[in-house]
C-alpha cells in the first residue's frame, strides 16, 4: 500500500498533507512487506515435515506413521478453519485461485517484472490450492486403508496378533460381507494414496523452486517471514509496487 502523499490542490498548489520527515533527521524505517502469523507458519512447516518424513522415510503403514497422518489432517483443519477467520493474509479471500493471473504472473516474472502481493502471489495460490487437494486425497485414502481406524485401535490390533490371539482379524474379516469388493477398494485406494503422495512430493519441488526464483526477483528472502515471522525487507533492486 501507498505510504503519505500529497494531494494537488486548486492551481497545482500542493494541499496540505500529513506531516513529513525532516530531510535531516533520521530515515523512517522500512515497511515490511510480508508477515505470516504463526498458526499460519505452524501448519505450513508441520505439514511439510510430516509429508516428507512419511513420504520417504517412515514405512508406510507403520504405526507413527498412521500417528503422522492424522496429525496432518488436524493441521490442514486448522489452516481451511483459519482461511475463513484468521487474518487478512492468511484468508482464502486474498488468494483466490485465478489460473489466468497466475500465468500472467508467470510471464511478468520471466521478464522480471514482479510486483508485491499481501498474501500469495497468483502462482503460488494455485500451488498452494493444489497441495491441498494432493493432501486431502492421501489423508482420505489412508483413511479408506485402515478402515477409518485410529492408530490407537491399529496399536492394539497388532500388539494382539504379536501376541497370538488372531480373534481380531477375523472379526476384522467377518465385519466385511463383500471381501472382494472391499479388496477392490482397497487396492483402488492404495493406487491413489501413492499417486498423491508422489504428486505432492513433485509440486514441493516445483514450489521450492518458485520461491527461490521469485526471492531474486524480488531482491528479498521469502522464506524468512515463513521461518520466523519477520518480515522480509526490500534490497535496492526495484521490483514494482505493492498490493
Amino acid at each position: 500500500m501507498p505510504g503519505p502523499y500529497r494531494s494537488v490542490g486548486q492551481g497545482g498548489a500542493a494541499a496540505p498533507s500529513d506531516p513529513q520527515p525532516d530531510a535531516t533527521g533520521p530515515a523512517a524505517p522500512e515497511r515490511p512487506v510480508l508477515l505470516w502469523d504463526p498458526l499460519v507458519r505452524l501448519t505450513h512447516w508441520g505439514i511439510a515435515l510430516a509429508v516428507l518424513a512419511n513420504g520417504l522415510i517412515l514405512k508406510p503403514g507403520s504405526a507413527i506413521h498412521i500417528w503422522i497422518g492424522w496429525a496432518v489432517a488436524a493441521l490442514l483443519a486448522a489452516r481451511l478453519i483459519w482461511g475463513l477467520i484468521g487474518p487478512p493474509e492468511a484468508r482464502f479471500s486474498a488468494f483466490p485461485p485465478r489460473p489466468l493471473a497466475a500465468m500472467s504472473h508467470l510471464r511478468a516474472l520471466m521478464q522480471r517484472r514482479v510486483r508485491e502481493h499481501r498474501s500469495h502471489n497468483p502462482a503460488g495460490a494455485l500451488m498452494a490450492y493444489a497441495l491441498w487437494a494432493a493432501l486431502a486425497v492421501t489423508l482420505a485414502t489412508g483413511l479408506v486403508m485402515t478402515g477409518g481406524r485410529c492408530p490407537i485401535a491399529i496399536a492394539e490390533e497388532k500388539a494382539a496378533v504379536a501376541a497370538g490371539d488372531w480373534s481380531v482379524l477375523v472379526k476384522a474379516d467377518s465385519d466385511g460381507d463383500d471381501g472382494d469388493e472391499n479388496q477392490g477398494l482397497g487396492h483402488l485406494a492404495e493406487s491413489l494414496h501413492e499417486g498423491a503422495v508422489n504428486l505432492m512430493l513433485f509440486l514441493a519441488m516445483i514450489h521450492v523452486a518458485g520461491v527461490a526464483v521469485e526471492s531474486r526477483a524480488l531482491g528479498r528472502n521469502l522464506l524468512r517471514p515463513m521461518l520466523t515471522g519477520a518480515p522480509g525487507r526490500q534490497s535496492g533492486r526495484k521490483s514494482g509496487g505493492h498490493t
